[in-house]
């Protein structure tokens, strides 16, 4: 079980609900004679911060916390034509205000210096309604959005090499570490995929390896490590993007492989990251017609995120879609419906919307018409709230401090991890 389904539970036993863990959710029984006054129990909203949040939120707000784009500008306040061309206003802040944004990514532009970045996170979180998710592609080596400033940790593949899982643990956490330190709380990374095609122009060295054993001991080490660090971790690309000769940045790939061999190559790592109670699986622009014959990719269909995924392998955290601007998913549908079709087929969070204003007003219109079920929309929202929680960010709006950020991000000890990796 992963670390949003724990945490209902956790919280349902403070609630009187039921569940398992090792504390005992039954209250001291009073002797029948006893006149004591007893206190009654509190209304599950009261006593459950991800049921007390979901209850305020409008529709409108409830579908703002699915999204996830990109903003333009190195600060929250920052005035960019990007922006307004894109959503509409010219801020960041503002962007996350006019859509409910229940998440950002960062990319290069918006990093410039330690300082620089922890202004930015904390000014974003001011903007916010609900505490945001605030994420990166950090999973070092070639694909490391904040380069510029954090220690420069060997790639997976450098790691797989060396066939210690603690190795893989140690850096997961330190990357991590610096995130947080930044005010990042999200990671997409570790990638799951097992690289067995060596032509693969999008996968490549940023797999851990071309073994499914090896690969899901590495996975599974950098999900503890994420989690040693108090940054949520992101395994992806589900159902497995490691046998294809075409990017899905670009084209739409469609991988081969039977049902058996799914389960014997591709599958194994996300099984191991779902075991070490990883927080969200992102899946991939690959159509995968011996697990789906509709044609559609992965990040549309049912039967591989709600079949498979959700139910065969028993994920219960967020399933966050792969970036919607990619030419792998959006050409079929367009922009606003390739959003709703995310949502019906089991996505919670959808990444980087090529046209955020089409794709917002696309799920809102699905939400209100009830294309889209008020449980189904609520499921994903719970979810998205859940890992919230989970990562301390409900209780009260985090705040970085550039003072420790400057402490971690690039510390010696950092680097001296970073060297001793052969």
């Amino acid at each position: 079980m992963g670390t949003a389904g724990l945490l209902m539970i956790a919280l349902a036993a403070c609630s009187g609900s039921g569940g398992g863990g090792s504390m005992s959710a039954v209250p001291p029984v009073s002797s029948p004679a006893s006149t004591a006054p007893t206190t009654p129990a509190p209304a599950p909203t009261q006593a459950d911060p991800v049921k007390r949040a979901l209850a305020k939120l409008s529709v409108e707000e409830k579908v703002g916390q699915l999204f996830m784009p990109v903003v333009y500008g190195t600060a929250a306040d920052s005035v960019s034509g990007e922006n307004q061309a894109r959503y509409g206003v010219q801020t960041p802040a503002k962007v996350i205000d006019r859509y409910h944004l229940g998440g950002v990514i960062l990319f290069p532009a918006n990093v410039k210096s330690v300082d620089q970045v922890v202004r930015l996170t904390n000014g974003m979180q001011k903007a916010a309604g609900l505490p945001l998710l605030i994420s990166t592609d950090q999973e070092n080596g070639p694909v490391s959005r904040m380069s510029a400033l954090m220690t420069p940790f060997p790639g997976a593949y450098r790691i797989g090499a060396t066939k210690d899982v603690k190795v893989s643990r140690a850096v997961a956490k330190a990357t991590g570490e610096e995130l947080r330190a930044l005010g990042v709380n999200l990671d997409f990374a570790p990638v799951a995929d097992v690289n067995i095609d060596p032509r693969n122009p999008v996968i490549g060295k940023r797999a851990f390896g071309n073994r499914p054993a090896e690969v899901s001991k590495m996975v599974a080490a950098a999900v503890k490590g994420f989690e040693d660090a108090g940054v949520a971790a992101t395994a992806k690309h589900f159902p497995g993007h490691g046998d294809t000769h075409v990017d899905s940045h670009t084209g739409l790939p469609v991988i081969d492989h039977t049902r058996a061999q799914w389960k014997r190559l591709d599958a194994p790592p996300f099984k191991a990251a779902i075991g070490a109670g990883v927080d969200a699986i992102m899946s991939a622009h690959i159509v995968f017609p011996k697990l789906d014959p509709s044609g559609d990719p992965a990040t549309l269909s049912k039967p591989i995120l709600t079949g498979l995924l959700r139910q065969e392998l028993g994920f219960d955290g967020v399933i966050s879609t792969d970036a919607l601007n990619m030419a792998g998913v959006r050409e079929k549908y367009g922009d606003g419906e390739v959003a709703v079709r995310a949502v019906l087929a089991g996505a919670d969070l959808l990444l980087m919307p090529y046209d955020l204003r089409k794709a917002y007003d696309a799920v809102l219109s699905a939400a209100k018409s009830g294309r889209i079920s008020e449980r189904r929309l609520d499921q994903s929202v719970t979810r998205l709230l859940t890992l919230k929680q989970a990562r301390g960010l409900l209780n009260e709006p985090p705040v970085a401090s550039a003072k420790e950020a400057a402490q971690v991000v690039g510390s010696a000890a950092h680097r001296k991890l970073a060297a001793s990796v052969p």
